[in-house]
């Protein structure tokens, strides 16, 4: 039986002061601590971010009321519970998420996955992450008198970079230390920024036309879709899960999960709802300017860096292990310094030759009808084996592996993504593409349901047919 990676000695990572050494191997049981709650404060420090604000603001531009706009908000970020369902599959297993799609799409299947979604559209996200903290950081520097000469923006860039990197090297112990006080200090600052922009809100605001009929619909299921698309990209939620004891109650992992990702969307989303009758905060310091003190507003800028990094700190975390899954002869530790190389290379480029990150950044919008399909399927297989993982199986990558099924490939989970995510893009309404349903529909955008739907569908359906009834 080949087994991904030999057994790597007692973790020293949870530690502090010593680097993780476990990668996609399974977590011992003696070296699984915790509890389900810690996952809560894990999750709200890359949630509590000031995309939360510009995304809120969104709704209310694109002509929806405040109230039309909350319940758009609420609805998008319940797709947090399927962040959470996924989580469940790290304690049972003691493997990421990246090993645990193995079950869905087969050894040799779920390389090709893990390469495209695991991996380059985590390294997209994180140069432009990068690149938008390095702008917020050039702001700083100008504040403070440094100003913002090509030496000093390659600076920022770079000390951005290492700090979000030494996160992701240190790994796990780390993170979960690290985590805990980030998300306080956070959440204090975006809060007591909040309570300026709300006081200042017009409570009263009615959009100067407003939307009735099938015009409503088309800007309320955008606005859905704009919001889900963040909690649906979080595939990789079991990746910090994988440590905690292999029976900690799945549904409190679930419940913690998905409510750090739901409570400061919800919260930061509707502040940003709000903030848009008054101000536009695309531009944090000038939107800002004469609604907030000018020392809050330095403290602000430096907490959305942080907020940035936090994010991107679990984004180059697992990325190193989709590198190990993709079948690279790599350590976690070097996969996740590949990654940042080619961030960071990807992030100066953008900066100083050519922005190939807006065309990059518009594309990605369409990730929704990539990311739904691939978490339906996820939480579907979860049902399906009721939580059933070995992560010993799992790791077996042998032709004679439990999970080869045919030539390597999961036919069942193959066709059922690629399908959905086909019929997906078609029922896609963005600015970069229309699908030819949207079209016809006057541009109502199904992207979230009929890939979600229809991939979960095929996906049981064609397990049935391919593998027989009771596959599992």
């Amino acid at each position: 039986m080949a087994i991904d990676q030999t057994q790597a000695p007692r973790d020293e990572g949870l530690l502090p002061g010593h680097v993780e050494t476990h990668g996609i191997d399974v977590i011992p049981d003696s070296e699984r601590t915790g509890t389900a709650r810690s996952l809560f404060a894990l999750w709200v420090a890359p949630n509590v971010n000031y995309l939360s604000f510009v995304v809120g603001g969104v709704l209310v531009l694109i002509g929806l009321s405040l109230a039309q706009a909350i319940a758009a908000v609420v609805v998008g970020c319940l797709f947090s519970i399927a962040t959470g369902i996924v989580a469940v599959t790290g304690p049972v297993s003691g493997t990421p998420s990246q090993v645990a799609t193995r079950a869905m799409y087969g050894v040799r299947g779920n390389r090709v996955a893990i390469a495209v979604n695991g991996w380059f559209v985590s390294v997209c996200y994180i140069a432009l992450n990068w690149l938008t903290a390095s702008v917020i950081g050039f702001a700083l520097t100008e504040r403070i008198g440094l100003g913002s000469s090509t030496p000093v923006q390659v600076l920022v860039v770079l000390v951005i970079a290492s700090a979000t990197t030494a996160i992701s090297i240190y790994g796990q112990g780390l993170i979960m230390r690290l985590y805990g006080p980030l998300s306080a200090g956070l959440t204090v600052v975006f809060l007591v920024v909040s309570g300026f922009l709300v006081a200042k809100a017009d409570l009263a605001y009615a959009p100067p036309v407003a939307l009735h009929g099938a015009d409503l619909w088309l800007t309320w299921v955008a606005g859905v879709t704009l919001i889900a698309a963040t909690p649906l990209s979080y595939t990789i939620s079991s990746d910090f899960a994988r440590y905690l004891p292999r029976d900690t109650n799945p549904v409190a992992v679930a419940t913690w999960t998905a409510l750090g990702n739901a409570v400061p969307g919800i919260v930061l989303l509707t502040v940003g709802i709000l903030a848009a009758t008054v101000t536009d905060l695309s531009d944090p310091e000038a939107g800002l300017r004469g609604i907030v003190p000018g020392w809050l507003v330095t403290v602000f800028l430096v907490a959305i860096i942080i907020g940035i990094l936090a994010n991107n700190a679990l984004t180059t975390y697992s990325s190193g292990l989709a590198l190990q899954a993709v079948g690279l002869p790599f350590s976690r530790v070097v996969s996740v310094a590949v990654t940042a190389v080619v961030g960071v290379a990807m992030t100066l480029y953008a900066l100083f030759v050519f922005d190939f990150l807006d065309t990059v950044s518009s594309s990605l919008v369409l990730l929704v009808s990539l990311v739904g399909p691939i978490m339906a399927i996820y939480v579907t297989d979860i049902l399906m084996r009721r939580n059933a993982y070995d992560g010993v199986e799992l790791s077996d990558s042998s032709p004679g592996s439990r999970y080869w099924y045919t030539g390597g490939v999961n036919l069942a989970g193959a066709i059922a993504c690629l399908t959905a995510f086909v019929a997906a893009l078609m029922c896609a309404s963005t600015e970069a593409f229309t699908g030819p349903v949207a079209k016809a529909l006057d541009g109502l955008d199904l992207s979230v349901p009929v890939g979600m739907i229809g991939a979960s569908a095929l996906y049981v359906g064609l397990t049935r047919l391919f593998y027989g009834r009771n596959a599992r």
